[in-house]
């Protein structure tokens, strides 16, 4: 009998304000106990998941289908941002080092899962702004220059802009020139930058207030509200957290999904602290975790 790796589905879904997605069941993820403790990302087809700590060191492959457990890199800061090739063969992430006056410098490392080997995309350096994956092109950008690496046996080509983030700046690279972009203007702080799927709209969050969305010339902004880590569901769906806490916990928080019409709806019930939404590419399944570190999926009927 094939191993059955979910729990029991929760009491979900819940009516907000309207329906924007068809939500199925809502799985909690047995994860094991001596696991790290936050998915980093869910694969293009999701079949596996990738677990890091809450400080974002290391990574494991957790296939949903066997529960078996594959170690991939212990680096520190391998968990932030992480990304998964189309195919979902190759990792690509981040490894923090210091220097030898103590500086922080990132690099970025490509992990193929099929033949286990390792190479370097970028070595340590002061100013890496961004790094993506196309298809199966990594995309990196390190004090402004670009750099494309093939994974496959595909020549590389950069399929759309990329936006990073420089001191607080967002910035977008595009046809291999990286300028300031920042719709809101130089004076704001930005988080969470994003490209949707079709390329056509840039997806981003404004400490202080908010998330929004324009077009990738930076036209047409669209202001979304208090849509925190917001990802793409689709070109015109939007997910993300609404989170509340008292100065030292979160006390609650809640995936929601918003389209550009400014329409809500929630996802989690108030049973869950649903943090950190990350969706298939395919719309599918949303992976979330939780403050203790337990797992959970969303499956979104298509």
């Amino acid at each position: 009998m094939k191993k059955l790796m979910f729990a029991a589905v929760l009491g979900l879904p819940l009516c907000a304000y309207a329906q924007l997605v068809s939500v199925g069941e809502v799985t909690k993820v047995n994860i094991p106990e001596n696991l790290a403790n936050k998915v980093a990302a869910i694969s293009p087809d999701g079949s596996y998941l990738l677990i890091t700590t809450d400080t974002n060191a290391g990574l494991s492959r957790y296939d949903l289908a066997t529960g078996r457990v594959e170690k991939l890199t212990d680096a520190q800061g391998a968990g932030h941002d992480v990304k998964i090739s189309a195919d979902g063969q190759d990792v690509i992430y981040r490894e923090n080092s210091y220097d030898k006056h103590h500086l922080k410098k990132v690099g970025v490392k490509n992990k193929n899962l099929a033949t286990r080997k390792e190479s370097v995309l970028v070595k340590p350096t002061r100013n890496l702004q961004a790094m993506d994956v196309q298809g199966t092109t990594a995309t990196t950008v390190a004090s402004g220059k670009m750099s494309m690496k093939a994974l496959g046996k595909v020549q590389a080509q950069q399929a759309h802009a990329i936006l990073s983030i420089d001191k607080l700046h967002l910035m977008k690279t595009e046809n291999g020139v990286t300028t300031e972009f920042s719709p809101l203007g130089s004076d704001k702080r930005y988080i969470w930058p994003s490209v949707s799927p079709d390329g056509t709209k840039a997806l981003f969050y404004v400490t202080g207030y908010g998330a929004y969305v324009c077009s990738i010339e930076g036209g047409n902004l669209i202001e979304l509200g208090q849509v925190r880590a917001p990802r793409w569901l689709n070109d015109n769906i939007i997910v993300g957290m609404n989170d509340q806490d008292d100065g030292r916990v979160y006390t609650s928080s809640s995936i929601i999904a918003v389209d550009l019409n400014g329409t809500t709806q929630t996802l989690t019930s108030d049973d869950v602290i649903a943090m950190y939404p990350l969706p298939t590419a395919a719309g599918d399944k949303i992976a979330f975790s939780t403050p203790t570190g337990e797992a959970y999926i969303i499956n979104i009927n298509k």
